[in-house]
């Protein structure tokens, strides 16, 4: 699970025209983002699951004041190598 502060990549930005119309602004497919926080969500069907709050999205609140998160599963945690993991003296990539 992701930790505040972590970068996500959007893995799925796949979003219903209904959705389009209620959620303003969306993660776009492939852009990168910031772990503002973890909350508890409810997913568009009404089931439960985990939601993340995301830096550069300010979410719409719902009718109780409660900004609207996104489903984790749309995202997943970026695999940052270390900078001596990044090159080697030649400043050729070194495969992961």
């Amino acid at each position: 699970m992701f930790e505040p502060g972590a970068k996500v990549v959007c893995t799925d930005g796949k979003f219903s025209e209904a959705q389009k119309k209620v959620l303003g602004e969306l993660p776009i497919e492939g852009a990168t983002y910031t772990v503002r926080d973890i909350v508890p969500g409810v997913q568009w069907g009404g089931q439960e699951t985990v939601a993340v709050y995301l830096s550069e999205i300010t979410g719409i609140t719902n009718n109780h004041g409660i900004e609207r998160g996104w489903d984790c599963r749309r995202f997943r945690e970026l695999d940052i190598l270390p900078p001596e993991k990044l090159s080697n003296k030649k400043g050729e990539l070194i495969p992961a």
